[in-house]
């Protein structure tokens, strides 16, 4: 406290700061201009490859609480907020010309497997999972999840030195073997033991960009048609009725639009990437209830390589519906020369913290994109393929055609 103290008095910032302008080049805006009705970010982005850059080099100006645990503390109006849990910490970090990041730390190392005794509602978040997670969602083509890089953040000049917030301050100690540490502030979980801790400074995390205010870009929370119970017994009717996609699709708006085809989008992202834990899903109102879905919140993915957990597929196996473009894009993927692990391994590479993941996850890639292309056949050997794949193109495209359009 008497360092943080004595920073803010020799950098006088207890005066009002002189107001930034607002550049028309700045990264974070013309990521936010570029959204549009087929995605966060066109395919060949440059304000995205600047993005990344800037939130990898940018200083912090600021440091502060997410809405999350605000809302635990009663900071803020919950109204906005999906589901606040505060178990998990995480910061909002404020960079110049007005940039904003989510940055989670790393709370488990590359090479430890979410133990199996654990339900998927009190998993660990990976900062590692949010960062394959955007890459995993561009190759895919859905660009859906908001750009995500990693960075080595010093906690006491980048977090501690710069933050207003006096709950956050006090959070942070020096642990017995001189590391600088902080933990959640929150109703429950949120103690020393749960602290993450740099080396003594330096700790790894995640940071994905911030979307435009609710204000200027309003968006729907809506729950999950296959939400899991979050209880440690009990089940939902998608989990023991395999006739579910039949009630889900006499409700506005699955009746009637692509909102399904998009739920099973999702439901093959998390498959992929193992994760369980989608409760909700968010949407802007803009673009109406044709809209893509927002991906967000990805770090319970990639815990446990050795295990494919099926049942996320249950949107996929109990409608048997799929989008063309989607159902080429995973074919092409599955081809020896475009194999999905090789593609994503080269991807990573690119990321501050390579390598992002472990081989063994990288391989598991693989693996279940074949079990979700044996479930589509499944499907067209049931149902048929006109029934099955849906046409959401005017000019479908042959694999061989997709091919060329992969790094595009």
């Amino acid at each position: 406290s008497r360092r943080h103290k004595l920073y803010r008095e020799e950098l006088n910032l207890t005066s009002p700061a002189a107001p930034l302008p607002l550049r028309a080049e700045a990264s974070w805006l013309q990521f936010h201009l570029g959204i549009s009705r087929d995605g966060l970010y066109p395919r060949s982005s440059p304000a995205v490859t600047r993005l990344l850059r800037d939130m990898q080099e940018f200083p912090t100006i600021s440091a502060d609480y997410s809405q999350d645990e605000k809302a635990l503390l009663g900071a803020c109006d919950c109204s906005q907020i999906v589901k606040p849990s505060g178990v998990h910490l995480k910061l909002v970090l404020r960079f110049q010309d007005f940039g904003k990041a989510m940055f989670k730390p790393m709370r488990q190392k590359r090479e430890e497997e979410t133990p199996e005794d654990f339900f998927y509602f009190v998993d660990f978040q990976r900062h590692n999972a949010e960062i394959a997670a955007f890459h995993l969602d561009r190759i895919l083509d859905f660009r859906r999840v908001p750009p995500t890089v990693g960075r080595l953040i010093n906690v006491t000049k980048e977090i501690l030195e710069v933050t207003k917030n006096e709950v956050l301050q006090s959070v942070f100690f020096v642990s017995p073997a001189s590391n600088v540490c902080f933990f959640a502030k929150c109703p429950y979980m949120c103690k020393t033991e749960y602290a993450v801790c740099g080396n003594p400074h330096l700790l790894e995390g995640s940071l994905s960009a911030f979307l435009p205010s609710l204000n200027l870009a309003p968006r729907l929370s809506i729950p999950n048609p296959w939400i899991r119970s979050y209880s440690f017994d009990g089940k939902e009717e998608w989990e023991v009725n395999p006739l579910y996609c039949n009630t889900v699709r006499e409700i506005y708006p699955y009746s009637n639009s692509n909102r399904l085809l998009n739920i099973v989008d999702m439901a093959i992202f998390d498959f992929l990437i193992g994760n369980m834990d989608r409760h909700h899903y968010e949407m802007f109102t803009k673009f109406g209830d044709d809209g893509f879905l927002l991906h967000l919140d990805n770090a319970r993915g990639f815990g446990r390589h050795s295990h494919d957990e099926i049942s996320i597929l249950a949107p996929l196996s109990q409608c048997c519906i799929i989008k063309r473009t989607t159902l080429l894009r995973l074919q092409l993927l599955a081809e020896p020369e475009y194999r999905l692990s090789d593609v994503m391994r080269e991807s990573l590479l690119q990321d501050p913290l390579a390598p992002v993941l472990t081989e063994p996850h990288l391989l598991a890639l693989d693996r279940r994109l074949q079990l979700i292309l044996e479930a589509v056949g499944r499907c067209i050997d049931t149902f048929g393929e006109a029934t099955v794949v849906a046409n959401d193109t005017a000019q479908p495209q042959s694999p061989a055609a997709a091919r060329a359009k992969l790094d595009t």
